[in-house]
Parts: C-alpha cells; sequence; structure tokens
C-alpha cells in the first residue's frame, strides 16, 4: 500500500510576514486614494444626487408647475401654425423666431421658441384661439435650473469639466470602496458584509452604514455615471467622433449626394438625440423665384415621415439653412432628426434609431435609463432610489471621518513607504486615467504632491497623516 500522508509545504514566516504585510500596505494605500477622492468629491456627487434625481420626474413636475401655459380649453378647429407664429411676431416685432412645437394633445398648447432682447424664451399660443397664452424665459424654467446644476453647476464649459472630472472620481470611489469592503481572508459575514451591524457600538455603526449600502448601491451608481458620461465635454465628444468613426455611431454615406456644410447638428437651437449631435447639418439648395415652405408645410412632411408626436421644428438660420425636426421621445427607437431642404421640402436627411450603430443604439438606451424613460415611473423610482442611496452613503462617509479625525489633522489614512508598491497602485490609477481622458491629468498631479510634496513636507505630512 501507498501512504496517503499528505505533506504540507511549509511557507517560510519571513516570507508570510512579508506577505501580510504587502497586503495590508496596499490596503492602505487604496483606503487613502479612497479617502480623499471621498473628502474632495463627494459634495459634488451629493449635488449631483439631488439634481438628478429631481431631474427624473420631470414629466410629472413641469405640467404641475406650468398647468397656465401647458393646457387650454379645447376647441372644434386649430388655426394653422403659420397664423400661430404670425400672431407672435405681431406681439414680438424685434424678436427672431427659432422653432415651432406643435400640440401633441387636444387640449395642450403650442409653443413657439424666439428670441427676444437677447433672452431666449418660449411663447405658448393656445392652438384653437390663437390667443398667447404666456411666456417662460427658458433659462427660469425649474428643470433647466436642475439640469445646468447637473450637468455644469451653472458656470459653462469650466462646470462641465468638473463636473466630469467628478464623475470620474467618483467612478474610483466606488471600485476602491469595493475593494475595501471585500471580506479578507475568507472571512465573509452577512452582518458587517451583507448587512450592517447596529448593536456593536458607534464606530462600526457609522462603518457598516457607509460600506454595506454602497455596496448594494456599486453597481446601479456606476450605471449612472456611465450613462451620464455621453455628455460630458470631453469624454463624451471623444466617444462620439470614435462611434462616428468606426461606423458605430450612423454609418458614413447614409445620404447620397447630399450638400453638406462642416457644422454638427448640435448647433441647432432644438435638442436632438445624442447619436445625431455629430451628423453634418445639409444646405439648401437655392434658385430664383423660389418660395420657402410654411411650417404647415413642414408639419405635413413630419407627418408623412412618420415622425413621433411631440418633435419641434427649427426654423431656417440664412438663406442655406434647413428646417430641422426632432424629437426625443421616452423610447430611444421613436427618435427621429430629418432635415429638410427650405424650399422644395426634400428630405435631405432622416436618421432613425434603427439607422443607428451598436454603440448608439446602447448608449441612447443608456441616456433614457438615466433620466427615467425607458420603463417609466419604476425607472424613475429605481433612479431616485440610487440617488437617495448616494446622498446617504456620502453623508455617512463624511461624518465617520469628522467623528473619527483627531485634532488638529486632517485624518487621512498614511501613506506607504514602499515605492514599489506606490508604482503598482500609481499604474492601476493610471489606467483609469486612459479611459477618462481629462481625469488622466489629475491622477499625476495628485500622485505627485502624494509621493513628492505632502510625504516630504513636514508640516503637510503631520497635519494629512492619521
Amino acid at each position: 500500500m501507498y501512504s496517503t500522508n499528505v505533506v504540507r509545504k511549509e511557507v517560510p514566516e519571513d516570507t508570510a510576514n512579508k506577505q501580510s504585510q504587502r497586503g495590508k500596505s496596499l490596503y492602505q494605500a487604496i483606503w487613502r486614494w479612497h479617502f480623499y477622492a471621498g473628502i474632495l468629491f463627494a459634495p459634488i456627487l451629493i449635488m449631483l444626487a439631488v439634481t438628478g434625481g429631481v431631474y427624473l420626474f420631470k414629466p410629472q413636475i413641469e405640467p404641475i408647475l406650468y398647468k397656465d401655459l401647458y393646457y387650454v380649453h379645447q376647441g372644434k378647429q386649430e388655426v394653422s401654425a403659420d397664423q400661430q407664429i404670425k400672431q407672435v411676431k405681431e406681439i414680438y416685432p424685434r424678436a427672431t423666431i427659432l422653432s415651432f412645437r406643435p400640440s401633441d394633445e387636444r387640449k395642450r398648447s403650442s409653443e413657439v421658441g424666439i428670441i427676444n432682447q437677447d433672452h431666449e424664451m418660449t411663447v405658448f399660443v393656445n392652438p384653437y384661439t390663437n390667443k398667447i397664452v404666456g411666456t417662460l424665459g427658458n433659462e427660469g424654467k425649474l428643470m433647466e435650473v436642475m439640469k445646468k446644476l447637473h450637468g455644469e453647476i451653472m458656470v459653462g464649459t469650466i462646470g462641465d469639466r468638473i463636473v466630469e472630472l467628478s464623475a470620474c472620481w467618483i467612478m474610483i470611489l466606488l471600485v476602491t470602496g469595493v475593494y475595501l469592503w471585500w471580506p479578507r481572508e475568507g472571512n465573509a459575514q452577512r452582518f458587517g458584509t451583507l448587512i450592517p451591524r447596529f448593536t456593536k457600538g458607534k464606530r462600526i455603526f457609522w462603518r457598516d452604514l457607509h460600506a454595506v449600502p454602497a455596496f448594494w448601491l456599486s453597481l446601479f451608481a456606476a450605471l449612472l455615471i456611465m450613462t451620464g458620461l455621453p455628455w460630458a465635454g470631453v469624454w463624451g465628444n471623444n466617444v462620439n467622433k470614435l462611434a462616428t468613426s468606426t461606423q458605430s455611431g450612423y454609418p458614413t454615406g447614409l445620404w447620397d449626394s447630399v450638400p453638406e456644410s462642416t457644422a454638427p447638428t448640435k448647433n441647432v437651437s432644438i435638442k436632438v438625440p445624442w447619436s445625431a449631435e455629430n451628423m453634418s447639418l445639409p444646405k439648401s439648395r437655392t434658385g430664383r423665384g423660389i418660395q420657402q415652405l410654411t411650417v404647415d408645410q413642414v408639419i405635413g412632411l413630419a407627418n408623412k415621415q412618420k415622425v413621433h408626436s411631440g418633435y419641434s421644428i427649427n426654423l431656417p438660420h440664412g438663406k442655406k439653412g434647413v428646417y430641422t425636426v426632432s424629437v426625443f421621445p421616452p423610447l430611444p427607437k421613436d427618435q427621429a432628426t430629418l432635415h429638410i431642404d427650405q424650399y422644395s421640402g426634400k428630405v435631405l436627411a432622416d436618421l432613425r434609431y434603427k439607422d443607428y450603430g451598436w454603440m448608439a443604439k446602447i448608449i441612447e438606451v443608456g441616456i433614457a435609463l438615466h433620466e427615467g424613460h425607458y420603463f417609466g415611473l419604476p425607472n424613475q423610482i429605481l433612479g431616485a432610489a440610487v440617488c437617495l442611496g448616494l446622498i446617504g452613503v456620502s453623508v455617512s462617509g463624511l461624518l465617520m471621518w469628522w467623528k473619527r479625525k483627531p485634532q488638529g489633522k486632517l485624518g487621512a489614512p498614511s501613506v506607504s513607504n514602499s515605492f514599489n508598491l506606490m508604482k503598482g497602485v500609481a499604474l492601476i490609477i493610471v489606467a483609469f486615467g486612459l479611459f477618462f481622458p481629462l481625469v488622466g491629468v489629475s491622477l499625476l498631479i495628485v500622485l505627485f504632491l502624494d509621493w513628492f510634496v505632502i510625504k516630504k513636507v513636514p508640516f503637510m505630512k503631520k497635519y494629512l497623516s492619521a
């Protein structure tokens, strides 16, 4: 018989200690990155969650806030669109007419977009009586304020970059947070891992109140961030260009013999689907004695092309401009962007969801999910729950830091003395920088400050230590 005794290979004590120390150092380094990202970006995350949570319910909130503007008494027959626009011109003779949105419900007013004294506003018209119901400045709408806060903190391009940078760092927060949450040495228990512990003292209570909900929310939060980034100035533009150049946005050559300009469709003043933003804006063919189409004729063309209700018509800019019909409905499959020659009525370009490439289709579905449109009220409730959860996680993290912070110190986890380890951590985080271009520079700056400034300057090292 052969012996069944198993000879175990013992790990030398020094090697085991080194492995244990290396693991602790890695944990400490990742905790440090997580700590700084949380302190810097938790306030912005709270703002994004609040404004995003409110914006989710735009379809329910706006009809209540602006019910006197949105709704009219139903009449027998609607006045033509051109007569409605003429009425607005008479009231605002110096205004520039930008767009017209036909009534898409029997009791819904029509909307005429204008620029009056350098202010963009919407004039609401009763389509049955041709009387102006009222006006509303576009910048004054509650949801426009929420949208600008959410997308650019009300400060334009700089704000857009700050929001994008914050979103990328929040992704780093999520990844590092999951690593810190992950049970060590196979010691996985329900309480403290999947369920918070409420009877183990305040320190454990705040730790679990932060870590456990954050774990459950991490996948949904990552989905929210990634579906919101297509709007970001740097990441979104790069992805849009990539999608277009690889024909995964929409195929090139979709329209033949169309006179194009170099201007993208996103330059028109109405909202177009993300996938149509970089679509080239065609030009109308001019000729002697040719009359411009009326808005009513364009409405007839849009209906003939079976454009989903709720569309807007952007009026031509200049002699070579085109009518642009665009609709951004709840379901991406109903999206449409049409460019129409202002003289002949020829549809120069007609982009639908079926024309999108695989990348554009995925992103449009993601955007619909992000805005709470894709499967209606349950989508909105789920999005709101994630927003509330992120607010709670952010607040609990800040409170946990404040309660643990030593007096006169920031209370950051100490930096590792292992340069080799720091190089490994840096490589991991720089990988995020390659995927998120805007955050790459900030990562290198933070890494430089952490290693060459904070660690070397006695005052900063003392204050920023645990």
